[in-house]
């Protein structure tokens, strides 16, 4: 059975950075898209940016120039650079694995 545990959350002040990982087990072949979504209190899961097998990536307009996403296929992992960091990023992340969310979510709180 699919598993994921996300990581990497923390509180940081605003232009700060972060790393989040989803390391993806239970399965012995590349998951095809893999991404992260987040979720802010009081407000709706949104997209904050995906990555298929191959290296295709798509971002959210919120996010472009600021965040990074990468995989390492043979690990089903995938990271997520976050530079620059806002206030408006603070939410619970959460792992994509072929549109389902299997983990927790890992929280990230920007602030001064």
């Amino acid at each position: 059975q699919l598993q994921v545990v996300e990581s990497g959350g923390g509180l940081v002040q605003p232009g700060e950075s972060l790393t989040l990982s989803c390391a993806a087990s239970g399965i012995n072949s590349p998951i095809y898209l893999m991404g992260w979504h987040r979720q802010a209190p009081g407000k709706q899961r949104e997209l904050v940016a995906t990555v298929i097998f191959d290296g295709q990536t798509n971002y959210a307009d919120s996010v472009k120039g600021r965040f990074t996403i990468s995989r390492d296929n043979g690990k089903n992992t995938i990271y997520l650079q976050m530079n620059s960091l806002k206030p408006e990023d603070t939410g619970l992340y959460y792992c994509n694995t072929n549109g389902y969310f299997r983990g927790q979510g890992t929280q990230v709180t920007v602030s001064s």
